[in-house]
């Protein structure tokens, strides 16, 4: 969803770069111009200066900024661990805490007028999705190898018939789930708070909605990170 003025939009002009309007830009610039590419890079740009200011010279008695981040880092890294096990989180902690950070980031700053979200476009949400189904097959091979394809056939042959086709489209529909539903949501807000401003924004209106859309993007990210996570775990389980 693009919100009638984007932030961004002045700053492509005053570069000179073209200002795409449409879903899809007509050429490759304009692709990269696209609202939910620049606004990823001024997330993933937001959260480089933020873990540069509070990171940049770690103390051993911590600072606020230390400790914030101290906090997050170990709560992920102690849940993961108990979903996955030490060593397998360990080894995809980088990815799907960046997932985490950079989701909840980009979901919260379509709150801000003139901004959007990274997340209320399904190119993203999709992108994200790929990698983490991608990845938990990756980790399903690699942990029994070609015996891995027992997770989609069930406990018996004669019952192969039947399982095969819902084990594949359960699968499949994960990619589906857990793009629609971070998309959807984050969408709605959108939608929601552009529909309110427009109609009764200096009535302060939007702001209920706002405060509802904090939450709603944080549960998302949470959610997005919790399925993650539980995808990976199953994968490296044994099939029943």
């Amino acid at each position: 969803m693009e919100h009638p003025i984007l932030f961004i939009s002045i700053i492509l002009e005053k570069l000179g770069l073209p200002v795409p309007h449409g879903p899809v830009g007509h050429t490759f610039i304009e692709q990269l111009c696209e609202p939910y590419m620049t606004y990823t890079w001024f997330v993933m740009a937001f959260l480089l200066f933020v873990a540069k200011l509070t990171l940049g010279n770690l103390e051993m008695i911590p600072g606020k900024g230390q400790n914030f981040w101290e906090l997050v880092v170990g709560g992920m890294d102690s849940f993961f661990a108990e979903n996955m096990g030490q060593e397998m989180a360990d080894k995809m902690f980088p990815m799907i805490a960046t997932f985490g950070l950079y989701i909840v980031v980009a979901n919260l700053i379509g709150l801000i007028p003139g901004f959007m979200s990274p997340t209320a476009s399904i190119n993203t949400t999709l992108a994200l999705t790929i990698i983490v189904w991608i990845t938990h097959h990756i980790i399903g091979v690699r942990a029994h190898g070609w015996s891995y394809y027992k997770h989609f056939i069930g406990p018996v042959w004669w019952l192969i018939p039947l399982l095969l086709p819902i084990e594949l489209i359960s699968n499949f529909a994960r990619m589906i789930s857990l793009s629609i539903r971070l998309f959807g949501n984050i969408m709605a807000k959108e939608t929601l708070l552009a529909i309110l401003f427009m109609l009764a924004g200096a009535f302060f209106a939007p702001l209920p909605i706002m405060i509802l859309g904090v939450l709603v993007s944080v549960v998302q990210a949470m959610v997005f990170v919790l399925l993650t996570v539980v995808y990976f775990s199953q994968a490296q389980e044994h099939a029943h």
